[in-house]
């Protein structure tokens, strides 16, 4: 272990993220009743520019007139390129409830993208005195942030929560694609008559996971496009779960409940861990560093490993 020990991210659900339009104030009570643990209120890509305006008042309205409950509230604001974004922090932090918690910064390249945001944030709350500081929450969707993912995730303490955006992220790299997410059909393996199909988003999201685990964030899967495939979105979700990623976006209310189901443990999986902190309990008590459980042996590894799945759980339940 090195001497500096990796700093514990936020301990907070967020198992799964809900998305809807600001222009669309219709849908925000639906939001706000249903299971997801994050609901994002968006200002960016499914708002059209000539209703910027009023989405952004939108959604200042909704922070306080909504009844949100315990989920945690967060505005996706529109990229730093575009000349939108400067009127929405100001706005919603001057004008918005402090019932607001986040707000998401897409398409960051650099840790100066961060610090830009942070300067204007910091000095709006000083100036009206916010009793609830904002934190951040940023999208990876080019190839300058994949390359630049460690200092991002580095750039200010306010970063709580980070995404690949895996749309425009392609784009930026140039693939060959149009699909959000998911198995495509042009990456795989071929083995006599057998294909065999790979993630081609794997090692950007291990990059995100790994930066992320470093400095105390957390990493979180973004989109899947295709609504209509369940099993699709199921399976991308599983093998997020599996790197390291501890939810994932929902942009259809239907996939609300595929992600509150990956990515809480599930039963028999809490049973195995709490058993296997007990098992350790007593090879400790025999002055035993290791021992066997269900025919596999674990070690002290096996009890961080386990520690993972108990806190996610009890996280959850409380």
């Amino acid at each position: 272990m090195s001497f500096r020990i990796q700093p514990t991210p936020p301990a907070r659900p967020n198992r799964c993220q809900l998305f809807g339009p600001g222009s669309r104030p219709a849908i925000f009570e639906k939001m706000a009743a249903s299971a997801a643990d994050v609901i994002n209120l968006d200002l960016e890509d499914s708002v059209a520019p000539s209703d910027k305006d009023q989405a952004r008042q939108n959604v200042i309205e909704a922070i306080s007139a909504v009844d949100w409950g315990t989920k945690t509230l967060s505005v996706r604001i529109n990229g730093l390129d575009t000349p939108f974004w400067y009127r929405d922090v100001i706005d919603l932090l001057e004008q918005a409830s402090d019932r607001l918690d986040q707000i998401m910064i897409p398409k960051v390249g650099c840790a100066a993208d961060l610090y830009a945001v942070d300067a204007l944030v910091t000095a709006i709350e000083r100036a009206k005195g916010r009793s609830n500081p904002i934190a951040f929450e940023v999208i990876i969707e080019s190839a300058a942030g994949i390359a630049h993912v460690e200092e991002i995730a580095a750039a200010t303490p306010r970063l709580q929560a980070m995404s690949l955006g895996a749309a425009d992220f392609a784009a930026s790299m140039g693939m060959q694609t149009t699909g959000i997410g998911g198995t495509q059909e042009n990456y795989y393996m071929q083995h006599g008559e057998s294909r065999h199909y790979s993630d081609p988003w794997h090692w950007a999201q291990a990059a995100i996971v790994a930066a992320c685990r470093t400095h105390g964030v957390l990493p979180v899967d973004g989109p899947f496009g295709d609504f209509s495939d369940g099993e699709g979105f199921r399976a991308q979700a599983r093998r997020s779960a599996t790197l390291g990623m501890v939810g994932k976006w929902a942009i259809h209310p239907k996939q609300v409940a595929l992600a509150n189901e990956v990515f809480t443990p599930s039963e028999d999986a809490v049973t195995e861990a709490r058993e296997i902190l007990q098992a350790m309990e007593d090879a400790k008590a025999r002055g035993e560093g290791a021992t066997v459980y269900k025919g596999r042996l674990v070690d002290i590894a096996s009890i961080k490993q386990a520690e993972v799945i108990v806190r996610q759980s009890e996280m959850i339940a409380g």
